[in-house]
Formats: structure tokens, C-alpha cells, sequence
């Protein structure tokens, strides 16, 4: 019997950015899952803080090569790999020399939001996907953790929708207190627009805040987790009112275990 894909998304990982909740749990809990024999895939941005010659990355010239459109532009799709040699995992990374060539992540040297982090989100989410199309691997779950890849649930479940890839892929969004206090640009309501995606599917993003952002992310998702302690209150209590399967946080102690046990719950769901 084939075993269970499951397609990590991940916004930060360690050692490649510093430690936090989020990038140790995208570091630890692929290599728990995949000693749980489940087959895995993670990918996370290319950051250009990211040192490449430390962590050896180098470039898959066999998975570059694509160009994605996003308002009207072409932008080159980089894809690069490094390994996790204890962990005997591989990281693959989104590049772009303009969205992922600046020395920082999400925000500038003042700790202002770049202005363009909505192009970036859709970029690096769409070039997620566009990869694992060119992998031929069909993931049987998707974990996105982070607000970076909250556009995840939205493309699974209406622009790949009809793709046998992911025509059975469950998804599953982690929440953290990765808060952006500037909201992103107005304009992300229309460039996620393509085909599969109307206006109305993306009508929670009549503000492009943090909350919309995220609920748009959960309504798609098929199981929602809570991923720290600190996550704002009112997002918290969308996420027990929306009826999705969620699981509460529980610390960092034996979260493996009860994300692997979530995952099974929403693996068992049935397609609607």
C-alpha cells in the first residue's frame, strides 16, 4: 500500500531563519512525520538573508525554467534545494531575484511590511504548487504554516480544484501570532483572481488585514490548527465558531504526536 504524501508549506524553517515557534516546528515536524512513514515534501521562500554557500543550497535546473504571470508580468520561477542531512530531508526553496533578493523577510530595516508582500505570497504560492505539478507527486495533505502561505487553501480548492494532482488533497492551515500590523495592498483582491477564482470566492478580502487574510485562508482549509499560545483572540474565536476541525495549542512537547493524530481525522474526512 502506497504511503500517505503529505506537502509541507512552511514560512520559516531552522536553521535557515532563526528560531521560533513556527521555523522549528516546519523543522522538526516533517522529519516526525516522515518517521512515521509517511512520505514527505517541504518547501519554504528563499529569502535572501538565507546564505546560501553555508547552507548549500544550489539550484534543480530541471524544475526552474517556469515563468509565472502576476499582474500582467512575467516573473522567473527558482527552484533550489538543500538538505537536512539528520533530519534526511530535503528543503526545496521559491527564489526570485526580485521578490526574494532583498536582505530581509517579511519587513525592511525600519520593521515596516514591504509593500509588495501580497505579490510575494501569491508568487511563492503558486510557485509551490506549479513544483509539485512538475514533481508529478500528488500530496494526500497539505500543511501550510504561517500567514505567507495562507493562499494555499484557496488555490487547492478552486484554481487546481479540477487537477488530479491535488483533486483529493486535504489542507490543513496553522495559525500563529504572525501578525502584519500594515495591511496588505488593496490590490491582492484582484491580482489572485485566475481561472477557478471569482470575486466572490475572495470576498473576506474586502480588507486585506491580518484577520481577513486569515480567515480567507481557514475557509478553504479542511482542518485548522492553533500553532501558539499568543494567537489574537478574535481569530482564535472565528476559528472555534467556523465548524472546521481544529486542534487547540498544547504546547511544544508532544506536538508530533497530536499533529499526526489530526492528520489521520482529516484524512478520514470524505470529499464533499
Amino acid at each position: 500500500m502506497e504511503s500517505t504524501k503529505v506537502l509541507f508549506i512552511s514560512q520559516e524553517i531552522t536553521p535557515y531563519l532563526p528560531e521560533s515557534d513556527m521555523s522549528v516546528v516546519c523543522r522538526n515536524l516533517p522529519q516526525g512525520i516522515q518517521e512515521r512513514g509517511k512520505e514527505i515534501r517541504t518547501f519554504m521562500p528563499k529569502f535572501g538573508c538565507i546564505n546560501e554557500r553555508r547552507n548549500q543550497l544550489h539550484e534543480v535546473i530541471r524544475l526552474s525554467g517556469m515563468n509565472l504571470i502576476i499582474n500582467d508580468t512575467d516573473h522567473p520561477l527558482i527552484i533550489k534545494v538543500a538538505s537536512i542531512q539528520s533530519a534526511r530531508m530535503q528543503v526545496y526553496f521559491i527564489d526570485n531575484d526580485d521578490y526574494f533578493g532583498r536582505k530581509n523577510t517579511l519587513i525592511d530595516e525600519k520593521g515596516d511590511s514591504f509593500p509588495d508582500n501580497e505579490e510575494r505570497s501569491i508568487f511563492f504560492n503558486r510557485g509551490v504548487l506549479e513544483t509539485v505539478r512538475k514533481l508529478r507527486w500528488s500530496p494526500d495533505l497539505i500543511h501550510c504554516h504561517g500567514w505567507f502561505t495562507g493562499l494555499i487553501p484557496l488555490l487547492i480548492k478552486k484554481a487546481f480544484k479540477e487537477d488530479p494532482l491535488f483533486v483529493n488533497s486535504k489542507v490543513i492551515y496553522s495559525v500563529y501570532n504572525d501578525d502584519f500590523t500594515t495591511p496588505l495592498n488593496k490590490s491582492l483582491k484582484q491580482k489572485i483572481l485566475m481561472e477557478g477564482i471569482g470575486k466572490k470566492d475572495v470576498a473576506l478580502l474586502e480588507n486585506t488585514d491580518f484577520n481577513s487574510f486569515s480567515k480567507l485562508a481557514i475557509q478553504y482549509s479542511d482542518g485548522v490548527i492553533i500553532a501558539n499560545e499568543n494567537v489574537n483572540k478574535s481569530l482564535q474565536e472565528h476559528i472555534t465558531n467556523s465548524g472546521k476541525p481544529f486542534l487547540p495549542y498544547n504546547g511544544m512537547e508532544n506536538y508530533i504526536d497530536e499533529y499526526a493524530q489530526f492528520y489521520e481525522k482529516i484524512l478520514s474526512q470524505t470529499n464533499g
